[in-house]
């Protein structure tokens, strides 16, 4: 076995040389003294930071397991005994590389986020709901081969199998970048564990996928935004009017948001209770934007519909799983149920950057 001099460097897939450039100027700039002036701003740059050396991290990984590889062909063609060894580091590398290119190909808004998962039986009773449970131990699966963390946030059982409906968090890097390929229509063809007669059945249950958005949203005030005024009570008299210039107006110049407050004697009060109602009004509007993109998310899957699916199953009469959209197939059904679904997402996600291009 002969490989090219360069064969075992990553870095054309990484660009490892630009992001280390890239690591040195944010790391330039987070040891700049004014750098968590801005908290926000501070956060983007070391999370980009993180990805960064992550990204350099797993290319110096392959870099070294290439050359090891190499080192192992040179001893092979030796006559030395470690063709089974050298095989077995080029299928882990093989592997190692799709994964990476994989991860090369998430660059959506969301992408890097955990993943909420829920899955629901069609119609056809039992049969379904059992389908639908299957599906739900194939992501299990797959997120326990990746080294993903699952949590059951809901799981309805079926009255007498399966499952009605279930929902999950998976916590990991790129989680919701990887699983989006799944959201659609599952299709099964098997014979019935069910029925008496032995029966070919089709199965139907849908997934869907949407990024788990954090909603502890911290409301950053800055003072430049703000204009402050003062006025006199407009009350209507009696011992509890403000008769000095203590009311409080605040307009947040960037929403527009104007909030006002005249009840306390002190325009201190007054201040502080304005700058209240106005982080109320801010992190309100916060939680607006964040349930708006998760419903065009949502909005986004509910329109693939039931009549419109992904992948099919086939358990009988032959066995063998194909995506409808990529036209890839595998013919061990059985791996695939076990979570082995790392080739689809990868021609998925191909697939899908064609488009992009394309559109």
């Amino acid at each position: 076995m002969r490989l090219k001099k360069n064969s075992y460097r990553s870095g054309a897939i990484f660009d490892a040389d630009r992001k280390r450039s890239k690591v040195l100027e944010l790391e330039k700039k987070a040891s700049h003294p004014e750098f968590w002036n801005n908290q926000e701003e501070a956060q983007s740059v070391l999370q980009t930071r993180s990805r960064l050396e992550r990204d350099i991290e797993l290319d110096d990984q392959l870099t070294r397991e290439g050359q090891d590889i190499r080192a192992l062909a040179e001893l092979a063609e030796e006559g030395e005994d470690v063709i089974s060894e050298l095989e077995s580091e080029v299928r882990k590398l093989e592997q190692e590389t799709q994964h990476t290119e994989i991860r090369m190909l998430l660059s959506g808004e969301h992408d890097a986020s955990d993943a909420i998962v829920t899955i629901h039986p069609g119609a056809g009773g039992v049969e379904s709901q059992d389908w639908a449970e299957m599906l739900v131990r194939m992501y299990l699966r797959w997120s326990e081969r990746s080294g993903y963390e699952t949590k059951m946030l809901d799981f309805q059982p079926g009255d007498e199998a399966g499952i009605k409906s279930a929902t999950f968090l998976v916590e990991g890097d790129f989680v919701y970048g990887y699983l989006s390929s799944e959201s659609g229509v599952h299709r099964l063809v098997r014979i019935s564990p069910f029925g008496a007669m032995g029966k070919r059945q089709t199965s139907f249950a849908s997934v869907f996928v949407y990024p788990q958005i954090d909603e502890k949203i911290e409301i950053q005030i800055d003072e430049k935004d703000l204009r402050i005024d003062t006025y006199r009570s407009s009350g209507a008299g009696g011992q509890h009017v403000n008769v000095t210039d203590s009311a409080v107006r605040i307009t947040h110049l960037p929403t527009g948001i104007v909030v006002s407050c005249q009840n306390e004697r002190s325009q201190i009060r007054n201040r502080e209770m304005a700058r209240q109602v106005l982080r109320a009004r801010l992190y309100e509007l916060e939680l607006s934007k964040k349930r708006e993109e998760l419903q065009a998310v949502e909005d986004s899957k509910l329109e693939i519909g039931w009549g419109s699916q992904i992948r099919s199953y086939v358990l009988h009469p032959y066995r063998m799983v194909k995506d409808h959209r990529t036209k890839f197939e595998s013919p061990n059904a059985d791996r695939v149920l076990d979570g082995d679904i790392e080739d689809f997402i990868y021609r998925y996600l191909v697939y899908r950057g064609v488009q992009d291009k394309n559109s």
